[in-house]
């Protein structure tokens, strides 16, 4: 693929993202999601600091700052905060609660995903990317209290004080899914978090042993928990002495398993799933919770099922089907979590990005190229003409699914290509 198609794909990227900023921030799509949503709108920093146009780290600021002027009393991060007109009768089936902002304006907290976890995870990441990009202590030392607070919010949710985080059913990126407790995606978040809080703290002349030391733990304990294989062996004893609620859960997965080559994507009381979810192991590979090793196992595997077939990349595998232990019959609502839909094994844009970094984070830079082109091509689909940048695919036919004009799948193309061009994932560490 020529260098002029790429250009184009992020000249029309960068378009979007700029045309879906709005004052409270970034927009999740230009046709659906007309709020700032936390997660999303953090995702997406990784594209926005990377625009050519000084506009697009002013609405990923913008972003930061709406997030932190609604952050709750305890410290939690809104999953997403919206302008709303008062006499909408939307409102009441949304099931929002309004506010008022600092200049008058209605806004509107979503309350019908309250309790996602990743919000304030994806926050205080969407400080550090900034951090990064810009150098600028005084806008981090502004929002230090605030993501203090985010993390303590954060570190309460680790409920039998494991070290790792236990998260609710569904609140999650996936949040019309059955991942729960001990979870792959929120904990390698974790540890980014705890990575990321020891480098803003060392900039801000903060101590960040403690931070630093706590990152450490926490990819000890997904490599304990969520890996089962050669390259992490398991120290039954040092299992015993710390943490015996595993003992059963992990013999038992030891037993059946044997070995995988892929985390398991969470470990509950005497439970857990057998099934890769990329998201989860693309951030591990990213993140550096998974070493070389795993690494090339992970992306072998996606490689060798064909996840990455017709476009990159599909987010679960294999998919959940009607009468098997984790099929909610919500996955039926809005027909969305059919086998091979959305969360249930469907292919998402943003999720390419991810997956092309995490190919040049492992030095694969020639299947990078290649899935680059790809993700080139599964763009320039959409339902309303070309260069849709649609939200998801179906998993087999590649056909767009979801609205065009997603934010993150504009985003993440542009840090797919960086990330290419560079031979480096930008802003990760």
């Amino acid at each position: 693929m020529t260098t002029a198609l790429h250009d184009q794909g992020a000249a029309h990227a960068e378009q979007i993202l700029l045309a879906n900023g709005g004052e409270l921030g970034l927009l999740g799509a230009s046709q659906a999601y007309r709020q700032v949503w936390a997660r999303d709108s953090m995702i997406c920093g990784l594209g926005l600091l990377l625009c050519a146009n000084p506009e697009g780290r002013a609405i990923h600021r913008r972003s930061l700052t709406t997030l932190r002027r609604f952050q709750s009393p305890l410290g939690k991060i809104p999953h997403n905060v919206g302008l709303a007109n008062v006499d909408d009768p939307a409102l009441v089936a949304y099931g929002g609660r309004m506010g008022t902002g600092d200049e008058g304006e209605v806004v509107v907290k979503d309350t019908q995903h309250a309790g996602v976890i990743d919000s304030n995870l994806w926050y205080i990441l969407g400080h550090a990317f900034d951090w990064r990009a810009t150098g600028d202590t005084g806008f981090l030392r502004e929002a230090w209290p605030s993501l203090q607070a985010a993390l303590l919010w954060l570190r309460y949710q680790d409920v039998n004080e494991c070290g790792l985080l236990e998260a609710h059913e569904s609140m999650d990126w996936a949040d019309l899914f059955a991942n729960r407790y001990n979870t792959l995606y929120a904990n390698v978040l974790w540890a980014a978090v705890w990575q990321s809080m020891g480098q803003l703290a060392a900039a801000l002349g903060e101590p960040d042993d403690f931070y630093t030391e706590q990152a450490a733990d926490v990819r000890r304990k997904i490599n304990t928990l969520l890996w089962i294989g050669p390259e992490q062996p398991k120290d039954w004893a040092a299992i015993d002495r710390e943490r015996q609620e595993w003992l059963y859960t992990l013999k038992r997965i030891e037993t059946e398993l044997v070995v995988r080559p892929f985390y398991l994507p969470y470990v509950a009381f005497r439970d857990y799933a057998d099934r890769l979810d990329t998201i989860g192991n693309l951030l591990a590979i990213l993140f550096g919770v998974a070493d070389q090793a795993q690494a090339g196992r992970i992306l072998d595997y996606i490689h060798g099922c064909g996840l990455n077939e017709p476009f990159p990349v599909r987010c679960l595998y294999p998919p959940i089907q009607p009468g098997d232990k984790d099929w909610r019959h919500y996955y039926r609502v809005r027909n969305l979590n059919l086998p091979d839909h959305y969360h249930n094994g469907g292919a998402w844009p943003y999720i390419g990005g991810f997956y092309v970094a995490a190919l040049v984070a492992a030095g694969r830079h020639d299947e990078a190229a290649h899935q680059l082109d790809k993700l080139t091509d599964m763009n320039r689909i959409g339902k309303s003409g070309e260069w849709g940048f649609n939200e998801w695919f179906h998993g087999r036919s590649g056909r767009p699914m979801g609205y065009d004009g997603q934010s993150w799948s504009a985003a993440m193309y542009l840090y797919a290509l960086d990330a290419v061009r560079r031979g480096k994932p930008a802003l990760l560490d």
